[in-house]
């Protein structure tokens, strides 16, 4: 991120906009660096009425969405650091790939068969003849079984997905996790809203779409077999639960022995299905997630002739290795993926793609060398440190919740208690010894990645849950929090400029990469997060009243941003997004206090001209700037729990009492909110 002092002219204008941030002396050598980016701000426009165009106002009217993207901010220019930082590292790898069989030997085996593009050129679409022909040898229905666990087995979708992952009533053993899964547009609801006349175009152009990747593939009859796969997947969407639905986790958690999915779904033989899949004899039982989509898939699979199963099954295939075939194969699914679905130009550069593969393939080998090459060692600790804070900031909290009684608070405490914080990289590697690769053959390498993820998962089953796992990577450009383990995961690859800046003062650390810390810890206490115990149990642990306050202050949530219209005509769902407005709103709410937990009772320095707060305020603001296409906010909207920047900033600062404090908001200010009308959940 760049950043400049501003000078006194520009001092002189900003304090007239805003006359409430005090001119202070220049900046000495004693002066702590700030980390705001004071180009971004338009002081234009007073804070009091719109906090997100006052503080990203000139970057907004001066930013143009890349061609080869589909959304511009903080959090892709992050990721595109991250993503310069990998390309040097795999670049060096390449040049000297060390002996054969090694993790670097196959790092530069990856990423060398993916710019291998003579080699895919010359293959088309040859290597997938083993997948086709299985589809084509199909001549009965009962066959269907052995093949959904041999597609599984190889990373391609079908109707639903089969994982094992930690058990939300036995934490400390994995099941198997069964859920709807198989379609190829971003949500349901491309397929049912007939009154939607982008939803429908796009559904127009996806059948489409399908009948030239079929053609491409070799398909005599690609145009019918489209139409038989997009009538596949219209009677899986149907069947499907909504989004929302599935964000409870209670309804969610269906335990079935193997013996009893006949009941569920009649017309499917899952005693094949499981033997086949390699999840019986270690396994008994599943959780099932959605159960009616499972009645709904038996009746598709009752219903519907093989014909169309086939088409369906041969299209998965293709969609699912097309990224990784000849030019034209890949010029043609970015025309529908990138162009139509997400409004993109222009397709990345292949490197970026290249490293994408790379690191999904192996990500703990490149994450171990990424962690070993950017990872200043003073950091890690003071992230720690300011975990820490964050810690007992939220512990405080919830003893002065009004709203609590103590019987929960005590539960509540306990969880927070457990909370695991993973920071920066895992303690433990992954091995990828029995992972085989080579240097000119792209579909074998990707056939060799997904059968080490899926027996890497496989092999849980039996074993007590390994609670230090990483389920992301250190160089991933995010963070998250696993109510089945209780824990919130910082990788080293947000530790960084523009979010982290080790030699910056604290208010714009603790605004950028603080809230980072904030919104996960939230999400332990969100309105799904929330229903699990401290030891990962889906376990209730609230009193009836206080679930009920809780309930009616996430309802305020819900309707303030539901009111949010990123597209017009396309309203955020308040109830998709709940979880993360939540993080959000808990999240800042936390950080103010932990900020101020820092300073010891001592008033927060002013640089810049800007408060302590403000700057935590500013910096929150900055993190959540983005630009994005109408067909991606479109896809946000429909598929995404977050929302879109701009009300990430906007719509949370109007529920933080410090905020108001800050910048003097007041009745008959745009970001003014009646004291009644402000969510503070925690």
């Amino acid at each position: 991120m760049h950043r400049s002092l501003i000078s006194a002219a520009c001092c002189a204008l900003f304090a007239l906009a805003t006359p409430l941030l005090h001119a202070q002396q220049a900046p000495n050598a004693a002066t702590p660096v700030s980390g705001i980016d004071m180009t971004t701000l338009d002081t234009a426009v007073r804070p009091q009425d719109d906090f997100y165009a006052y503080v990203n106002g000139i970057w907004t009217r001066n930013t143009e969405i890349p061609a080869d993207k589909s959304v511009w901010g903080t959090y892709i220019e992050l990721r595109e650091i991250a993503q310069r930082q990998l390309r040097a590292l795999i670049d060096a790898t390449v040049k000297n790939p060390g002996k054969a069989g090694s993790e670097t030997h196959k790092i530069a085996d990856l990423y060398t068969s993916f710019m291998n593009d003579k080699a895919r050129d010359a293959a088309g679409f040859k290597p997938l003849r083993v997948e086709l022909a299985r589809v084509a040898a199909v001549k009965d229905k009962k066959d269907l079984p052995a093949l959904f666990a041999f597609l599984q087995r190889s990373g391609i979708a079908t109707p639903f997905s089969a994982g094992v992952a930690p058990d939300a009533q036995d934490p400390e053993n994995y099941t198997v996790n069964i859920s709807q899964s198989g379609l190829g547009l971003p949500d349901r609801d491309y397929y049912l809203k007939d009154d939607d006349a982008r939803l429908a175009a796009v559904r127009a152009k996806y059948q489409q779409h399908v009948a030239t990747m079929l053609a491409m593939s070799g398909d005599k009859d690609a145009a019918a077999h489209a139409a038989q796969a997009l009538d596949i997947e219209t009677r899986l969407a149907a069947a499907q639960w909504t989004r929302v639905q599935m964000r409870d986790p209670v309804k969610s958690y269906n335990r079935v022995d193997f013996d009893k999915f006949g009941e569920l779904a009649p017309a499917f033989d899952w005693k094949s299905y499981f033997a086949a899949a390699g999840l019986a004899p270690k396994a008994s039982m599943a959780v099932v997630r959605q159960p009616s989509f499972l009645g709904g898939f038996s009746a598709a699979v009752a219903e519907m002739p093989l014909e169309s199963w086939k088409s369906y099954l041969n299209w998965r295939i293709v969609e699912s290795y097309a990224s990784y075939l000849d030019s034209a194969t890949v010029r043609e699914r970015f025309a529908f993926e990138g162009t139509v679905l997400r409004g993109v130009p222009q397709s990345e550069p292949q490197w970026q793609l290249a490293l994408r593969f790379t690191d999904n393939a192996i990500s703990d080998a490149v994450g171990k060398r990424y962690v070993a090459m950017y990872l200043p060692p003073e950091t890690r600790p003071r992230v720690m440190a300011m975990f820490d804070n964050f810690v007992a900031s939220f512990k405080d909290g919830i003893e002065h919740l009004d709203w609590m009684s103590p019987e929960t608070k005590k539960e509540a405490q306990l969880k927070l208690a457990g909370l695991k914080p993973k920071i920066a990289y895992p303690d433990k590697w992954r091995d990828y010894g029995s992972m085989t690769t080579r240097p000119n053959d792209l579909i074998a390498n990707v056939r060799a990645a997904r059968a080490w993820g899926r027996q890497n998962n496989l092999d849980k089953l039996g074993k007590p849950v390994d609670r230090d796992e990483w389920s992301m990577t250190p160089q991933t450009v995010n963070a998250s929090y696993s109510p089945a383990l209780n824990a919130i995961t910082i990788p080293a690859a947000i530790l960084q400029p523009p979010f982290f800046n080790v030699k910056a003062e604290d208010a714009v650390n603790y605004g950028l990469l603080g809230i980072t810390f904030g919104h996960e810890i939230s999400h332990a206490f969100d309105d799904s997060g929330s229903q699990y115990d401290a030891h990962g149990r889906l376990r209730n642990w609230w009193t009836a009243e206080d679930r009920t306050a809780f309930k009616a202050r996430a309802a305020g949530l819900v309707k303030q941003y539901g009111a949010y219209s990123p597209v017009p005509g396309y309203y955020i769902n308040g109830e998709l997004t709940l979880g993360e407005n939540i993080g959000d709103n808990s999240g800042l709410s936390l950080t103010y206090n932990a900020y101020r937990r820092s300073l010891g009772g001592k008033p927060s320095p002013v640089i810049d001209g800007l408060t302590g707060e403000q700057r935590l305020y500013i910096g929150f603001a900055q993190k959540w700037r983005a630009k994005l296409r109408p067909e991606a906010a479109i896809a946000q909207i429909k598929s995404d729990p977050h929302s879109p920047g701009e009300f990430r900033a906007k719509g949370t600062v109007m529920n933080q009492p410090g905020f108001y404090e800050a910048f003097g908001i007041k009745p008959g200010d745009a970001m003014y909110l009646p004291p009644e009308q402000r969510v503070i959940m925690w």
